[in-house]
């Protein structure tokens, strides 16, 4: 079944390999970071008896996070929201035809953007900014392992984003495959 969706196992990546991924899913280097492995310590470093569905959203390989001006999470998309078959359909329902897109995912206020980007690595060719140049800061969260589906995602988040107008929107791209790699045990 994850053939069909053209999933495969994840693989360790580096920079090179990132940056040879992101030009062929037209992600602009500058924008690129990798996600720290340290996010995975994060995330269950919560009380996940009281935010388990928080929990396993914020874990989801392929996410679109719309932050606004002031950091809050408004607009959340994850591939197991996502549906359809043999691709995910990001846009069910129309949602990624306004800016900021509507809410396919529960809006949480697990992770804000401050706390956010303190797990993203940049590359040798990233660019800093400041979130307080713009409206809105947007995290696509994409892999190689689950390929066709990362290029689709990050093609309709780039499109719903040419709809912004006269809003200032930060666009960056952060690659986990290294998150999800099974950790090796002796034994």
């Amino acid at each position: 079944m994850l053939g069909t969706y053209g999933i495969k196992s994840p693989h360790a990546v580096n920079e090179q390999k990132i940056l040879s991924y992101a030009k062929k899913f037209n992600i602009p280097y500058e924008d690129t970071y990798v996600l720290d492995r340290s996010y995975s310590s994060y995330l269950p470093s919560a009380d996940i008896s009281l935010f388990m569905e928080q929990h396993k959203n914020h874990n989801q390989p392929l996410q679109a996070l719309y932050y606004d001006n002031v950091g809050q999470l408004q607009s959340f998309h994850i591939n197991c929201y996502a549906g359809g078959f043999p691709n995910l359909n990001w846009n069910k329902n129309g949602l990624f035809d306004i800016f900021p897109p509507e809410q396919q995912a529960p809006v949480d206020t697990f992770i804000d953007l401050k706390q956010q980007l303190k797990y993203f690595k940049p590359l040798s060719v990233t660019k800093t900014f400041a979130t307080s140049n713009y409206d809105y800061v947007v995290i696509v969260f994409w892999n190689k392992f689950m390929n066709r589906q990362s290029k689709r995602l990050i093609q309709v988040v780039q499109e719903n984003c040419k709809l912004s107008k006269d809003i200032m929107v930060k666009l960056i791209y952060v690659n986990n495959d290294n998150m999800f790699i099974k950790e090796k045990t002796d034994g």
